[in-house]
């Protein structure tokens, strides 16, 4: 009797035994199952943080590219600035040396972005059908040379142009081509020799009659139309940019404290 009694002890002893080395080995695998999810989450995790560590460089790139592109904008703005600010003393410079012809509509300043214009009528600078610049054009264009002789940035065209009437058998020239021609050669020679203009700045060139500015059907608008214009523009040359630049950013700082300053009076 107690021979079965201790066999049935032992065996109820090797069955919760059992139960627990199940339960153990239940729970081994449940933590083995659970580890191995928590390596896939990790991997999953890592893979996220190196994407999004990925995405703030590249971020921090485009912010650091966006603020450099700003600045070079902001740079930009302040030489434009800065450029239309010495066109515009440049345009007051001629517009008080010239009052008198502007007044009496023999002169027309225009400035427009970067390029100023100045239309002067033929009257003023030569006689009826001649080339040859006369003593009241030299007058007229040694003041206008002395602007211009100041600008070191800018290309500055110099062109002929005429009316549609053809010109006499006794004129000196076959057509109003060489007429229009020979004057802004004339005036480009009395720029550069006269009123110490640099010739690399400056070109002549003739159109005739075929760029008209009024009607040829009546004498007020051949009279518009009978005109040399001078033309300026930014310079091509390098160098010349590389100056103007300069010159610009100066002008446009210059501005800006001017501005500063104003502001900051205003405040008090």
């Amino acid at each position: 009797m107690l021979l079965v009694l201790t066999l049935a002890g032992a065996g109820a002893g090797g069955y919760f035994l059992f139960q627990d080395l199940g339960k153990a080995r239940g729970a081994a695998s449940d933590a083995v199952s659970k580890l191995a999810v928590a390596d896939v989450t990790q991997k999953e995790l890592a893979g996220k943080i190196e994407k999004l560590e990925a995405e703030k460089a590249e971020l921090t790139t485009a912010k650091e590219g966006l603020s450099r592109d700003k600045e070079e904008l902001s740079k930009d703005v302040q030489a434009k600035a800065g450029e239309l600010a010495q066109l515009k003393g440049t345009y007051d410079k001629l517009e008080e040396k010239m009052k008198d012809e502007i007044a009496h509509g023999d002169i027309r300043l225009t400035q427009n972005g970067g390029r100023l214009q100045v239309d002067l009528v033929d009257k003023i600078l030569f006689d009826s059908g001649e080339a040859v610049v006369s003593k009241r054009g030299e007058g007229v264009l040694t003041r206008v040379g002395a602007v211009l002789a100041t600008i070191d940035d800018k290309q500055i065209q110099v062109s002929g142009h005429t009316d549609n009437h053809p010109l006499s058998e006794k004129a000196a020239f076959p057509s109003n081509w060489e007429l229009s021609a020979a004057r802004a050669i004339n005036v480009v020679r009395f720029l550069t020799e006269k009123a110490s203009v640099p010739p690399e700045r400056l070109i002549a060139s003739g159109y005739g009659e075929y760029h008209p500015i009024a009607s040829n059907k009546n004498a007020a608008g051949r009279a518009r139309n009978r005109r040399i214009e001078i033309l300026l523009t930014p310079s091509l040359d390098p160098k010349a940019i590389a100056r103007a630049k300069l010159k610009a950013a100066e002008a446009g700082a210059e501005t800006a404290t001017k501005a500063h300053t104003v502001a900051a009076s205003t405040k008090k």
